[in-house]
């Protein structure tokens, strides 16, 4: 399992994770040119991006894709493979074909778990799945578990991170941290937030560093579900993204 004390920021220093953006997964890189062109921005706090052709990495290489995840990679930036897990009912040997093709075809530096089990009753099939994709990669893979909602404790000791909340601000106001995160530091924990309204910015990332949460993404961007049930809000930039890059930047040792 890979360690966030590893550099995250495109000046090649080493330090302890400072809170910084974990970007869920931008349209494909035809549709969302600016977005993808913004991660490479010097200076910007960014944990990862999840990297998602096609519902994972498609059926043959994407071109386009590969420039992006290039970038990315050049620039420092961690690149996940979307691999999903649809709730513990997906195929291990689905999952490990998609994982290859990812290590293959973009080069990924590990996996976000999209729609991850929560249950007690999952936790050793992810593990076995999480042991896998570790190997894939010769012990070097970041793993994110996207529960999008806090999981058996069980989960923590899986994987680098773990997906906490997924949703919307009119919940995640009012949302409350499970007790056993107390025990793991921020960089264990991810928020991902939509529909953020720039008023409220800065009681959102109150709530993030009250909630120990040290990966997240805001934007005030809605979406409706796609035909998987999931918020397409995180596929643009927010409205403020300069102001929160600006926000966080401090953070980042130059």
């Amino acid at each position: 399992m890979s360690h966030l004390t590893t550099p995250t920021t495109t000046t090649g220093a080493v330090q302890e994770q400072e809170t910084g953006f974990g970007v869920p997964g931008y349209a494909h890189p035809l549709l969302a040119p600016v977005e993808w062109a913004e991660l490479t921005r010097p200076g910007t706090p960014l944990h990862w991006a999840v990297l998602d052709v096609a519902d994972g990495p498609g059926d043959r290489p994407d071109p386009h894709c590969l420039e992006a995840a290039g970038r990315l990679k050049n620039a420092g930036v961690r690149v996940l493979g979307h691999l999903d897990l649809r709730h513990g009912s997906r195929d291990f040997g689905e999952i490990v074909s998609d994982a290859h093709r990812f290590l293959d075809w973009y080069k990924v530096d590990g996996f976000y778990l999209d729609r991850c089990p929560t249950d007690r009753v999952d936790l050793p099939e992810v593990r076995r799945v999480a042991a896998t994709l570790e190997a894939v990669l010769d012990g070097e893979a970041h793993l994110v578990l996207g529960h999008g909602t806090h999981p058996y404790p069980g989960y923590a000791e899986t994987a680098d991170q773990l997906v906490t909340f997924r949703g919307p601000w009119t919940d995640y106001r009012w949302s409350q941290v499970a007790e056993w995160t107390a025990e793991y530091p921020p960089e264990k924990f991810v928020h991902l937030v939509h529909g953020v309204p720039r008023s409220h910015l800065d009681e959102a990332m109150r709530i993030a560093r009250w909630q120990g949460a040290g990966t997240i993404f805001f934007t005030d961007r809605t979406g409706r579900p796609d035909h998987n049930g999931r918020i397409n809000a995180f596929q643009t930039l927010p409205g403020y993204w300069d102001e929160i890059v600006s926000r966080l930047g401090p953070g980042v040792s130059e």
